[in-house]
């Protein structure tokens, strides 16, 4: 039997959002990004189950990298992730920053 939760009228969920803690590590690796020359434009999306950080090379575009947190997978794979331009996860789990490596290594690449 499932049970449905339901909100009073006139109120709407809240939206999932990073919090300055989480923000810190993330704004640091754009800006080193962007300093290499690799990365031009970013976007932050509140949404009612995830919080989205996308990243972009030009603005026009689809977004390179990005970067999801979801509360709800704390328990099970992680609440943070790493999605690639084609759709694949490249990291997942729940230490923000273990998890933003996996693009620190295209950093290290950039510069050689």
């Amino acid at each position: 039997m499932h049970t449905v939760t339901q909100m009073p009228a006139g109120k709407t969920p809240e939206a999932i959002h990073f919090h300055r803690t989480e923000l810190g590590p993330i704004i640091s690796l754009y800006g080193r990004m962007v300093a290499a020359g690799e990365w031009r434009d970013y976007a932050i999306s509140a949404l009612r189950e995830v919080a989205i950080f996308s990243i972009f090379r030009r603005s026009a575009e689809h977004a390179l990298y990005r970067i999801e947190k979801r509360p709800k997978l704390q328990a099970k794979q992680g609440m943070y992730c790493i999605i690639g331009m084609d759709g694949r996860i490249l990291k997942r789990g729940n230490d923000l920053k273990a998890v933003l490596r996996v693009l620190e290594r295209k950093l290290i690449r950039a510069i050689d």
